[in-house]
């Protein structure tokens, strides 16, 4: 092995080490069990149960201390996030994805704050509907090729909108930042409203927009006579005839897309954001398959400084935060649990950001151990490092110490009597109100059912 090989690896070995202790550190109460809980989601690849995790060699203590200090611990989530970004390399630019997902909660009737969380579904016809939690989250994506999303910040969505949660995220991060980041969101933020909530925030922002916007140009000249205008010419996605002359024309041969057609329009802006002006840009795909999942025409959004060369292709690098989900339900075990109380539900989810900053810092230790069905990979995805992870695992220790016997329980008090758990009912949104109202109008009102008259009753006195 050569010493410049051997010093890259001492290097990244003293800062996982360096990592996991202050990460120890911030664990609050009860922060020996907590911290040997995430080494036993890493060495337990599948589990029923989250109390099936104190069978894992890392889970020194018995079962009930897995519910027990996920009671009583209390990570701290500022200093956390604090420590993602001091072992961040910040790439150039520094590129943050946000989105929401749902914790379903569907029998939980005792759990408070349950609400109507968007789910997309495959079948067809279905509702993309369940009934659980939500949960936001602000992510740093750092490679340009790759299913890694480093997330900085999660946190449940409580009585607000998503956007309104996404907005106060993006702020407390930004605090944080030396660089001005540039941050993807979805069609689902692509509102004035989201808009006029970051305004002041030092990002550059990239939305994708929906078909069927209707936005306004710049302000219409003044005529000499009445109030100055406020509004400007409407402009229509959906009806080409609103069009204007675009500022640019871009055509050209995508690698990944094929030929590719761009319009690019300036000075754009939301009908409630008057004061945020916007280059939108329309990305016309031959190759498209004109469907939902996989349209032919996309639109897009750039808020903040003078945008690159082909700002709109930075959008693609926001699907890694949808791969992170999908790696913290099926193979972190974030949907697993079944808790009592939301701050438990916190608690556990505040465990999915560090347990993949861990990975990510020991991306460079580990080696590839793919099962016999699996092929080999040369560059390690999230799901292949915890794979390969056990080995480093015994090797790098543990900051946690040697749980102490507490002598047996009192049990349960004599004489107190049991009751049962208050049963909560849905929170519903502003949101979900005004939709509720719209089809209770839209609903038609049901014709009278045609039949035979009731028989009159039978004069009893006669």
């Amino acid at each position: 092995m050569s010493s410049q090989h051997s010093s890259s690896a001492t290097e990244h070995f003293n800062k996982l080490i360096q990592f996991r202790q202050g990460g120890y550190q911030l664990m609050g109460a009860a922060h020996d069990a907590l911290f040997e809980l995430t080494d036993a989601v890493i060495q337990m690849r599948q589990v029923h149960s989250l109390a099936e995790l104190s069978c894992a060699p890392a889970f020194r203590r018995k079962w009930s201390s897995a519910y027990e200090a996920l009671q009583d611990g209390h990570p701290d989530r500022s200093g956390l996030m604090r420590l993602y970004l001091s072992h961040l390399d910040p790439p150039e630019p520094l590129i943050l994805a946000g989105d929401h997902t749902a914790w379903p909660k569907l029998w939980a009737e005792t759990l408070p704050g349950r609400s109507y969380q968007h789910q997309p579904t495959p079948i067809s016809c279905q509702r993309p509907v369940t009934v659980g939690l939500g949960y936001s989250t602000l992510a740093v994506i750092p490679e340009r090729t790759g299913s890694w999303a480093l997330p900085l910040v999660q946190e449940r969505i409580t009585d607000q909108k998503p956007s309104d949660q996404a907005a106060e995220e993006l702020r407390q991060v930004c605090r944080s930042l030396t660089v001005r980041p540039l941050v993807l969101y979805d069609s689902e933020y692509g509102t004035g409203h989201f808009l006029q909530a970051t305004q002041d925030i030092q990002a550059n922002k990239l939305f994708r927009l929906r078909g069927n916007l209707c936005l306004e140009g710049p302000t219409k000249p003044w005529k000499g006579r009445g109030p100055h205008p406020i509004h400007g010419v409407k402009f229509h996605f959906q009806k080409p005839e609103t069009w204007w002359d675009p500022d640019e024309v871009w055509e050209y041969n995508d690698s990944e897309f094929g030929p590719v057609k761009v319009r690019v329009w300036k000075m754009l802006r939301f009908r409630k954001a008057l004061d945020c002006p916007m280059i939108v840009a329309q990305v016309e795909r031959e190759q498209g398959g004109n469907t939902r999942r996989k349209p032919r025409i996309l639109w897009f959004a750039w808020v903040g400084e003078e945008p690159p060369q082909k700002w709109w292709c930075h959008y693609t690098r926001r699907y890694p935060i949808e791969h992170w989900y999908r790696f913290a339900k099926n193979r972190l075990h974030w949907l697993l649990p079944k808790f009592a109380t939301l701050a438990q539900c916190d608690r556990w989810s505040d465990l999915m950001p560090f347990l993949t900053w861990e990975l990510w810092l020991a991306r460079a230790l580990v080696a590839d151990c793919p099962l016999p069905w699996q092929k080999p990979q040369q560059k390690l995805s999230p799901g292949r490092v915890c794979q390969g992870m056990q080995n480093l695992l015994v090797a790098i220790g543990t900051p946690a110490h040697a749980c102490k016997s507490r002598g047996k329980a009192p049990g349960w008090p004599k004489g107190k009597v049991r009751t049962h758990r208050e049963r909560h009912d849905l929170v519903i949104s502003e949101q979900g109100e005004r939709h509720r109202a719209y089809k209770k109008r839209q609903k038609p009102a049901q014709p009278a059912k045609r039949g035979r008259p009731p028989r009159s009753q039978p004069n009893v006195a006669a």
